[in-house]
């Protein structure tokens, strides 16, 4: 069985430093030191890993920069910090950074217990396998007596655990502490399974010499949505962060990109285009902001959409599918809140 109480000291720590500290004010920190310090992970390819050439890139990235744009009028003031599954949570509440973008699904204990706040979703994921084909599994029922690379710390962790139990699966936990080791131990055989969300997983499978050798099982095990977090307690900063994430998905919705943004800035035929870009209203300084943050941080990667192809999408070796990702008229779950 996996260890349910790997969970417990980093829990209690997160929980620990929110009580003892009090956080209002994040903006002005933010704009204040002139960066924002944006933690992701140490890699996890379509999210959020450097490129060949060290710049960081991904749909979590992207998030991390629109913010910077919003927040600091350059996409570029961004300082990275690379977190693991065990020390993402305790990085945010100590404030070592201003805002978590760690593909971090949001959970009942994550809300409530460690005094964090989701600000939204930017992706809707879900745990699944990657199998070597000669393995023969085709089902997840089929992975009985397997050995499963794990990451500790995760709620993969503990679905993994309370699925096999329920379906009478026994398995050997191999525990991993990031995407990377997952990978590496994977090919090295030393699990024949690697279960992760299943974005990690394509990425993954993208990347190996022979992905035509490796399948993604169809099944999933539970609902992973993933986003954006900020300390409880600053609901200034949350508005800046949820309606930036907002921003990008009303852009692809109403027709706003990177190419266009900045003709539209002056002003559209459509009101809420205009409420949106600054054009109209006020919203901006409601915000603590100016009149043109959301246009800058859709023209630092572009919509949603933009991101999404750019990132994980048909632009990319990864080539995923929107599916639940899509707009919300489309067949998709992606909603934002009405600028009005």
């Amino acid at each position: 069985m996996m260890r349910k109480s790997a969970l417990v000291p980093m829990v209690c720590l997160a929980a620990s430093l929110v009580s003892g500290l009090t956080y209002a004010g994040t903006l002005k920190d933010v704009q204040a030191r002139g960066k924002l310090n944006c933690g992701v992970s140490t890699g996890n390819t379509g999210l959020s890993a450097p490129d060949a050439k060290g710049a960081w890139q991904g749909l979590d990235v992207a998030m991390c920069r629109a913010v910077a744009a919003a927040v600091l009028g350059d996409a570029n003031k961004v300082n990275f910090v690379p977190t693991t599954g065990q020390t993402r949570f305790t990085a945010l509440a100590s404030g070592e950074v201003d805002l978590l973008v760690r593909n971090s699904s949001w959970t009942f204990t994550r809300d409530v217990d460690l005094k964090l706040t989701f600000a939204g979703i930017n992706y809707y994921d879900g745990q699944g396998f990657l199998v070597h084909k000669n393995l023969g599994a085709s089902s997840v029922k089929d992975l009985d007596g397997a050995s499963i690379c794990v990451q500790t710390g995760s709620t993969h962790e503990l679905n993994l655990a309370e699925y096999a139990r329920n379906h009478g699966i026994k398995y050997e936990p191999v525990p991993i502490d990031s995407t990377a080791e997952g990978e590496q131990k994977y090919l090295a055989g030393a699990c024949d399974v690697f279960t992760n969300d299943v974005s990690g997983l394509a990425a993954s499978k993208a990347s190996f010499a022979k992905p035509d050798e490796h399948v993604v099982l169809k099944e999933l095990i539970s609902k992973e949505p993933l986003g954006p977090m900020v300390r409880q307690g600053d609901d200034q900063w949350a508005d800046v962060v949820r309606w930036t994430l907002n921003a990008l998905v009303a852009a692809e919705e109403l027709g706003v990109n990177a190419g266009n943004v900045s003709k539209m800035t002056s002003g559209s035929n459509n009101p809420e285009i205009n409420r949106l870009l600054g054009s109209e209203g006020n919203y901006g300084e409601q915000l603590g902001l100016d009149a043109k943050w959301a246009s800058r941080a859709i023209a630092a990667g572009g919509n949603y959409g933009e991101i999404f192809d750019n990132s994980l999408g048909k632009n990319t070796p990864i080539g995923l599918e929107r599916g639940l990702n899509a707009q919300w008229n489309q067949g998709g779950l992606l909603y934002a809140e009405p600028f009005r």
